[in-house]
C-alpha cells in the first residue's frame, strides 16, 4: 500500500505539513516494499484556488491508497474518495510516527472532510 503524507522536510522524520494543498510534498511510503519517495507540489503553493484539488490529484497520480494529513477539505476529499482513496486525519505529530499509528491500526479512516471549503 502507498501512504501520501504532506510533509515540512525531505525527511521521514519530518513533521506533518499543516496544510494539505499548499503542502510543498508529500512523502510516499510503500509500506509493502519499505521505500519512500518525495514528490513536489510546489505549484499549488500560490494557487488562488483549487490547490486542494490539484493536489488531490497529484496524490491520485502518484497512485497513493491513502492519505494521513492534519487537514482535508471537502472539495479534495470528495476526490479522493472517488479514486478510493483512503484519508487518515491526526493530530500534529511527525510522518513516522503516523506510519507507525497506522500500521498498529491507530488510525481510524474518515467518511467526510474535517473541515468546511475555503470559497463556500
Amino acid at each position: 500500500m502507498k501512504i501520501a503524507i504532506p510533509v515540512c522536510d525531505l525527511n521521514i522524520e519530518a513533521d506533518i505539513d499543516t496544510r494539505f494543498g499548499r503542502a510543498k510534498q508529500f512523502l510516499i511510503y510503500d509500506n509493502e516494499e519499505n521505500t519512500h519517495s518525495f514528490i513536489e507540489n510546489s505549484q499549488d503553493l500560490n494557487a488562488t484556488k483549487g490547490a486542494g484539488l490539484q493536489t488531490a490529484t497529484n496524490v491520485i497520480e502518484a497512485k497513493a491508497n491513502c492519505i494521513i494529513a492534519l487537514h482535508c477539505g471537502p472539495k479534495a476529499f470528495q476526490l479522493l474518495a472517488a479514486y478510493d482513496v483512503d484519508v487518515y486525519i491526526v493530530d500534529k505529530m511527525t510522518a513516522q510516527s503516523a506510519l507507525a499509528q497506522l500500521e498498529e491500526g491507530n488510525l481510524e479512516r474518515r467518511d467526510s472532510s474535517d473541515v468546511e471549503g475555503h470559497w463556500v
